[in-house]
């Protein structure tokens, strides 16, 4: 197992004063796993007053120190060192009431919540495993250490960490890990929406999220009320052969693992059950939907207290979710000034998740109306077509230079002349804009 090399000198300086040191939880599964760990954290049987005399020569920041908890900076990596502990009774389903430090690796290594995040290593040592993390690390399983009931019931956010990791790892949740997150799901209501939204972002990250969502609806409707009403729900219509939430979690699988799309594609459908319409065909429409689906989102989303930033721009992605754009160079030339170039192309990674969750007939049709939008996109960015005001040869100042007086008339002339140049009957050269100004305010 590879450890860094400012790890190694946390241990050894750990190891050098008498005490014990291993690097512990999800480093140690990850390095197994054959992952570059994100963090670094060290268990030991140091005092966090021994700590702080041990790492005198280290800068050291007092994370928790009534948890044990210091983190020393070693070359610039930060390491979180923590005293060997037992953790009292969990009466709020999120923290310990009080922590006892012991002297036992195994005993805090049993406090944790799932075997292979319970691991232990020390280059001398080797691995410590007593709830077999290695073994469930090889079947691919994320089980609780003991008694899955008192795991989750401590605190209840190992519930979404169960879902998390199985997403992430491409792992199975245990049997009677995956029925105790189901009874207990209610708990998760104890927890702050900032840790939910976290896991969630995380878990709709993951590989094999498809398969979560489908799983345990019954779960994440706890955090999410808007999947209950999706759930089951038809869609009888030629375009579908899965229903509201089988869409949804299909959709979410097949656009790019970022969180502003794929929270995009979570509820990009939400608001069909709202308004759904049948026809004397017996066929289902859902007018008005891409507008309702937004504002359920931006409800659900401020209350998860999202990044204003990502709420935004997710509600407005499922506001466009639905529109058909004619693929003609004026249209996408207008829609990328107005999206810009990122905005567009995401825009495009919705549209084309969304109908790769809809039935097999239309598929290859809305497949190739996509590609051709990507390719005239493509086209339209590549040579750096004006495609908006900020792109024209001039600018306001141009025009007042000309004594047309700052104001709305100054910007209708401009909105006039991107339109002109959108449109190819005006090049965006500064002599031919600056002659069309012209006339466009003698005749104002």
């Amino acid at each position: 197992m590879q450890i860094a090399i400012p790890v190694l000198q946390v241990l050894s300086t750990l190891t050098n004063a008498g005490f014990e040191a291993f690097v512990v939880g999800g480093c140690v599964r990850d390095s197994l796993m054959g992952r570059t760990p994100h963090d670094w954290d060290v268990t030991t049987n140091a005092s966090p007053d021994d700590m702080i005399r041990i790492f005198q020569h280290f800068s050291v920041i007092p994370t928790g120190l009534a948890h044990g908890t210091v983190t020393v900076i070693a070359d610039g990596l930060p390491v979180e060192v923590t005293t060997y502990r037992v953790d009292g009774d969990y009466t709020d389903h999120r923290h310990p009431n009080e922590v006892h430090f012991t002297t036992s690796l195994q005993e805090d290594l049993a406090r944790r919540d799932f075997t292979v995040n319970a691991m232990a290593y020390h280059p001398q040592a080797g691995i410590v495993d007593p709830f077999g993390g290695q073994q469930d690390l090889t079947a691919k399983v994320i089980r609780c250490v003991g008694d899955p009931d008192k795991r989750l019931q401590e605190d209840a956010l190992r519930i979404m960490r169960a879902l998390r990791f199985a997403s992430v790892l491409d792992f199975a949740i245990d049997q009677q890990t995956s029925d105790a997150a189901r009874r207990l799901s209610p708990t998760l209501c104890h927890v702050s929406v900032e840790r939910l939204y976290h896991e969630l972002v995380l878990l709709l990250c993951g590989g094999q999220v498809q398969s979560i969502l489908l799983d345990y609806p019954d779960v994440l409707a706890v955090i999410l009320p808007e999947i209950s009403a999706m759930v089951g729900y038809p869609q009888h219509h030629p375009c579908h052969h899965l229903d509201v939430y089988e869409h949804t979690a299909a959709s979410v699988a097949a656009i790019a693992p970022d969180p502003i799309l794929r929270l995009t594609m979570l509820f990009h459908d939400a608001g069909k059950p709202l308004c759904r319409t049948t026809d004397d065909t017996g066929c289902d429409h859902f007018y008005g939907h891409a507008k309702k689906s937004a504002a359920l989102a931006a409800v659900r989303l401020t209350a998860l207290k999202a990044e204003r930033a990502t709420i935004d721009t997710v509600v407005q992605l499922i506001e466009w979710h639905d529109m058909v754009l004619p693929i003609t160079r004026p249209v996408v030339r207008r829609w990328i000034g107005r999206m810009g170039e990122e905005g567009f192309r995401r825009w495009l990674a919705v549209k084309h998740a969304d109908s790769e969750a809809q039935a097999a007939a239309i598929r290859p049709k809305r497949q190739q109306e996509w590609q051709r939008m990507v390719d005239l996109a493509n086209e339209i960015i590549a040579e750096q077509l004006c495609c908006s005001r900020r792109q024209l040869a001039i600018n306001g100042r141009d025009l007042m230079d000309m004594g047309i007086a700052p104001g709305e008339a100054l910007g209708h002339i401009l909105d006039q002349l991107l339109e002109a140049v959108i449109d190819e009957r005006l090049p965006n050269e500064k002599e031919a804009l600056l002659a069309e100004a012209r006339d466009l305010a003698e005749q104002a």
